[in-house]
């Protein structure tokens, strides 16, 4: 069981790492910070940079902690958070990633959560310090923790629907 939690973790953690780095940066097929910026744009977040900085950092974090299996309901949490965003930013496209859907983002959702229930395993460095082993009723807080932060980060950050710029006042054809 700890192989299989271990490799489990090693794949979604270093995937979500490199997203993030992806994000913030040209390494690993990623266009560079003003690439990610432009990114959040077109989905219509603002903070363009920041915002780039911060989802790139949270993914990093959060994917080299579930990697390493430090501090897994905090990681576990964090990773559900960017990946609720991703799904709601998706969510329009329907379930499937070959339309852009948010099948991608609702695995990483459920494995994450998975790994909070389980554990991170003996082969995780919360085992020396005596946290390998969280009851599962964790996986719940854990949940809503992610969900709600990811939820908020797009109630925040999202601008909504653009709107149409108010047409400018036509000044009368007469004057006196």
């Amino acid at each position: 069981m700890d192989t299989g939690i271990l490799v489990l973790r090693l794949l979604v953690g270093l995937l979500v790492a490199a997203h993030g780095v992806q994000k913030i940066s040209s390494h690993l097929g990623g266009n560079g910070l003003d690439g990610g910026a432009e990114e959040f744009r077109a989905d219509g977040f603002r903070g363009g940079v920041l915002t780039a900085l911060a989802a790139g950092g949270g993914q990093i974090g959060s994917g080299l902690l579930l990697a390493s299996g430090l501090l897994t309901p905090l990681a576990a949490a964090g990773t559900i958070g960017v990946m609720t965003v991703a799904l709601t930013v998706k969510r329009h496209n329907g379930l499937w990633v070959q339309n852009d859907g948010y099948e991608y983002p609702l695995v990483l959702i459920v494995t994450a959560a998975a790994l909070s229930a389980t554990g991170p395993g003996t082969w995780s460095l919360d085992a020396p310090l005596g946290l390998a082993t969280y009851p599962l009723w964790w996986a719940a807080p854990v949940l809503a923790v992610g969900v709600g932060s990811g939820l908020l980060a797009r109630l925040v950050l999202h601008r909504g629907p653009a709107t149409e710029p108010a047409a400018p006042a036509t000044e009368p054809a007469f004057r006196r």
